[in-house]
């Protein structure tokens, strides 16, 4: 049976998102807080410059809203929701930075990983010391476990969340991506939680809500990009809601398009300097391939989140 409290926090969620939207989308355009475009990305792409960027404080304050409702009845939660936000404040630094510098340059790359490692280790420690079994791993496609000794719990926590956040950031590049794709893994985990009996059922329905509100401004032409303050703290979520369920693997089949977005940008640099500046791909992350291939942007999104539904369908398929 679908949890009423979920399907509540998703309504909460998705009205106060798309209510934020016209309140802080003029605020946005006042303050000049306008995204940067990198030169040498799509030449169409520049016509996106000055499109008011940290838009996911728009879903953060619904998902926020929503989940301290329920989180007098499921303080459990609170963690995921620090995690969400932990890393969305770590994104919106790294936008004010740029804004405020006017180039596409936030945060170094050393003090990024500084605090989201500060912010992991918090959230490591709760799923140890509040969270029984939490490193009973689920093995996708068969109803036995893996129960992972601490020595190697703990930096596969540190893993599975700093490759997740870099999956969701990577794939953040087109109206509407990020945002998408996301929001059918949000369902997914929604689905996963009922079938555990996890309340975390209704912070995947708050996801999945804000998510939806924020689309309605994301979607192309984008009146509003997410920035890192809304990829990174996606990022957050999913890697957190996974380790909470104990399906940190089912992120490498329902969010397989976040690794496959990260893999392209490595394998990309990579090649470039074992063949001397030759490219393996038209441009990295590989969604910007296949739009300089010619797909639309409205293509590239449409198909992209297509994949993720079968992606989502296929892990639906490996709960046990």
């Amino acid at each position: 049976m679908i949890n009423g409290q979920a399907v509540l926090a998703c309504l909460f969620a998705f009205a106060v998102s798309l209510a934020a939207g016209k309140f802080l989308l003029p605020v946005l355009h006042r303050l000049k807080f306008g995204q940067q475009i990198r030169e040498e990305g799509p030449k169409e792409h520049q016509k996106k410059a000055g499109t008011p960027t940290m838009g996911g404080v728009l879903f953060l304050a619904g998902i926020t809203v929503a989940v301290l409702v329920f989180s007098f009845v499921h303080p459990d939660l609170l963690p995921v929701l620090f995690v969400t936000l932990g890393f969305g404040a770590v994104g919106f630094t790294d936008d004010y930075l740029k804004i405020r510098h006017h180039h596409n340059e936030g945060l170094t790359p050393k003090q990024k990983l500084l605090l989201q490692c500060v912010i992991c280790a918090l959230f490591a420690l709760w799923l140890v010391l509040g969270v029984p079994e939490a490193n009973v791993i689920k093995l996708p496609f068969t109803e036995t476990v893996w129960e992972m000794p601490l020595w190697l719990y703990i930096p596969f926590v540190f893993a599975v969340m700093l490759g997740t956040d870099n999956g969701t950031n990577f794939i953040d590049g087109l109206d509407g991506l990020g945002a998408s794709v996301t929001a059918v893994v949000a369902a997914f985990f929604w689905i996963a939680a009922e079938y555990l009996g996890s309340s975390q059922a209704v912070f995947c329905g708050a996801v999945l809500g804000g998510l939806l509100g924020f689309l309605c401004y994301n979607l192309y032409p984008a009146k509003v990009f997410m920035g890192d303050t809304g990829s990174l703290a996606l990022g957050g979520f999913v890697s957190g809601v996974a380790l909470t369920l104990g399906m940190p693997l089912f992120i490498l089949i329902a969010g397989l398009l976040y690794a496959v977005e990260v893999l392209s940008v490595i394998l990309q640099v990579a090649y470039f300097k074992k063949t001397g500046g030759k490219r393996l791909f038209r441009m990295a992350p590989i969604h910007h391939h296949f739009e300089l291939g010619g797909w639309s942007e409205t293509k590239v999104v449409g198909i992209f989140t297509a994949v993720t539904v079968l992606l989502c369908a296929v892990a639906l398929s490996a709960l046990r």
